[in-house]
């Protein structure tokens, strides 16, 4: 219960105390405390929800008896929230949640990572409840012309989740972040590579990574999926990859001092739908068994985290590896793309000139010139996870079907990024409609026939 008190006053005077020459009640005699003129007046005392005594000094009657009112209220609807505990910083109380925030490791990265670079040097150091609805909307400002709308979003999700926890414990009273305005995330349009680019790429792959990118085409998966393959993951007799795990590289800057590299290891796949079996076709299997022989399984000394209960350090016989017997790492990695690339552009170029030639020389038939194909700046390995996707739906297979190959979490996110890929089908609403209306009789009157 939370009760209001006169502080320059004493509630017990003792009999004969001299009154007070400055306030006068109409209830009873006031006669002055030690605190006369002291402060505030008036004082509301209340114990929270551990039980601890607290109080709030106002200079007003009217103000006192609003916030008594204000916080037994909140005390009997369990919404109490201690105004000290506002006082924390935000820094604070983002810590105690990312702590102990049950993330995947990439994600575990991802988060300290975006609040040490975007959201800690803005609220970092203020008291959380000072953080108000219009400065959440500034900084999203400020950071709009920094980051991209999807990755903005992202990183704002963390700062509703924090703000979210302090207000389930009670350290503030509502969410800054509600009704804050994001930019719009326009996604572009998925545009597959060009078959001629496809195999561009996995001719000018060396002759090490070849059947790596092959078998990236003919199975969708992600290149931390790849790069964690190991031998026993290729079932050769039925044709199928399985992905248990992926190879994680950290950032530089969150597992390892600035001038030491980051080890990487062996994680669980991006989601729990990411746990799939892939089937192979031929070609790719063929070619998988042709590099293990002239490229035999590197076996590396690795931590695996693949149950973050129980992490270890074991032997991994790597089905993909560099000329060193190492794991492969993005950094490296990213190298011998641009150079593949950059040789299968050559090869393009040199092609289209080949056909543009002939077709001159033809007399130009049917008008229809040549069209350069090239792999496009920018380009990754994710670009041919984008056309095994494509190759699916070409061939009419489900949103189902793609979402367990490519390891999807929901068919939601699949069609979000191919929908406009799948073909427009002969519109046969109407003749479904017939079909279940045909026996119906005509509801309508027929018309009149006018006689001459």
């Amino acid at each position: 219960m939370a009760s209001v008190y006169d502080r320059w006053h004493l509630s017990r005077p003792k009999k004969g105390a001299e009154p007070c020459t400055e306030h006068t009640s109409k209830t009873r005699t006031l006669v002055p405390s030690g605190d006369h003129g002291k402060g505030k007046r008036w004082q509301v005392r209340w114990r929270d929800a551990s039980g601890e005594q607290q109080k709030e000094n106002f200079a007003k009657r009217g103000q006192a008896d609003i916030r008594a009112a204000t916080i037994e209220a909140d005390l009997a609807r369990g919404l109490y929230v201690d105004p000290a505990a506002g006082k924390e910083s935000f820094r604070a109380v983002a810590e105690r949640w990312r702590t102990s925030a049950v993330h995947r490791d990439g994600t575990a990265s991802r988060v300290e990572r975006a609040l040490r670079l975007h959201i800690y040097p803005t609220f970092g150091d203020r008291p959380i409840v000072t953080i108000r609805p219009s400065e959440v909307q500034a900084w999203v400002k400020d950071r709009s012309q920094a980051l991209a709308p999807s990755t903005l979003r992202v990183t704002f999700a963390y700062l509703v989740t924090i703000m979210g926890t302090a207000v389930r414990d009670r350290t503030i009273a509502v969410n800054p972040c509600a009704g804050i305005k994001l930019p719009e995330v326009r996604r572009p349009e998925i545009v597959p590579l060009h078959k001629d680019a496809v195999h561009a790429l996995i001719e000018a792959a060396p002759p090490r990574y070849r059947a790596m990118i092959l078998l990236a085409v003919a199975s969708g998966l992600r290149q931390g999926e790849v790069f964690g393959l190991e031998v026993n993951c290729i079932d050769f007799l039925r044709r199928e990859v399985t992905v248990r795990q992926q190879l994680i590289t950290p950032d530089k800057d969150t597992e390892a001092g600035e001038d030491e590299t980051p080890e990487p290891y062996l994680g669980e796949p991006k989601t729990h739908e990411s746990y799939r079996t892939v089937p192979l076709v031929g070609l790719a299997v063929d070619a998988l068994a042709a590099h293990l022989q002239q490229f035999p399984a590197a076996v590396v000394d690795i931590e695996d985290r693949t149950d973050p209960r129980k992490p270890k350090r074991r032997k991994a016989h790597m089905l993909f590896s560099n000329g060193r017997g190492e794991v492969l790492k993005r950094a490296s990695w990213s190298h011998v793309w641009a150079r593949m690339e950059e040789r299968a552009n050559e090869a393009l170029s040199k092609a289209y000139a080949e056909a543009y030639s002939a077709w001159v020389q033809r007399g130009r038939p049917d008008g229809k010139e040549p069209a350069p194909v090239r792999v496009p700046d920018g380009a990754s390995m994710h670009d041919l996870r984008h056309f095994y996707a494509s190759a699916l739906i070409k061939n009419r297979e489900s949103v189902k079907t793609v979402q367990r190959r490519l390891g999807h979490s929901k068919p939601s996110i699949t069609l979000d990024i191919y929908t406009h890929l799948w073909p427009d089908d002969e519109d046969t609403t109407r003749a479904a409609v017939e079909a279940v209306l045909g026996d119906v009789p005509a509801l309508c009157p027929q018309p009149e026939i006018i006689s001459g």
